[in-house]
């Protein structure tokens, strides 16, 4: 696997233990417990920032910014029991 796959597959996997654990302290399992509307507008916002950060030209802000994204998009996956896996599988399709 890719060095971006092994670090989606750890971050998701770090993402599911904070759900099952619930650990106080952590923004992950904050963002859990305030539930799928507060996961979902997070999400919304981070897109946006990402948008305007790729929009900026200023690469760094824009890296950030989509890890952002993707942290929270994964937390969304991870709340709906989505895995990298099943995007990779459908990413494949449409390569074919």
């Amino acid at each position: 696997m890719n060095k971006m796959g092994d670090v989606l597959d750890r971050l998701y996997s770090v993402i599911e233990e904070r759900k099952s654990t619930m650990p106080e302290g952590s923004y992950t399992a904050e963002l859990f417990r305030a539930g799928e509307d507060r996961i979902l507008q997070k999400v919304g916002e981070e897109a946006i920032e990402s948008i305007l950060a790729l929009k900026s030209g200023d690469k760094n802000h824009a890296i950030y910014e989509v890890a952002d994204l993707i942290y929270h998009l994964t937390v969304a996956l991870v709340d709906k029991g989505i895995k990298w896996e099943d995007i990779g599988e459908e990413l494949n399709k449409r390569m074919k």
